[in-house]
């Protein structure tokens, strides 16, 4: 699977794109980005893609009006993520109010969801009590 990784402009975009607000959370994942909000990710960076989480009314609207992309790897794009159109990144500024809107959208979107419980670690098998090194 083809993991791309965001190059400093693509992170500094996303920064400027992701609301900037205290109680969300852009942190770093598999040499890219998320943004959180309550443990939710409503908004992530997958090489220059920005994607969002948008409900179903407003992710038709977007995906019916724009060039949207698969948001992930191609071979297994992220369910419920679009992918804003690449050709934003190529236009400039003009469309970082664009993309902005669209992740003001998933941000409200996603902090109506319960905020997301911490997983419980799991259960280590129990020890056998004979050394690897000892057993042959």
């Amino acid at each position: 699977m083809d993991m791309p990784k965001a190059s400093e402009q693509d992170k500094e975009r996303f920064r400027r794109v992701v609301p900037d607000r205290p109680e969300v959370v852009v942190k770093p994942m598999f040499g890219n980005l998320g943004a959180f909000i309550n443990g939710n990710m409503f908004a992530g960076l997958f090489g220059s893609t920005i994607g969002v989480k948008l409900s179903d009314a407003d992710r038709a609207i977007l995906e019916s009006s724009e060039r949207t992309v698969p948001f992930g790897p191609a071979e297994r794009p992220m369910g419920g993520y679009t992918g804003l159109p690449e050709v934003w990144n190529e236009e400039g500024d003009g469309d970082d109010t664009r993309a902005r809107a669209w992740a003001e959208k998933a941000l409200a979107y996603i902090a109506t969801l319960p905020p997301k419980q911490p997983k419980e670690p799991k259960a280590r098998a129990p020890r056998s009590g004979t050394p690897r090194a000892a057993a042959k």
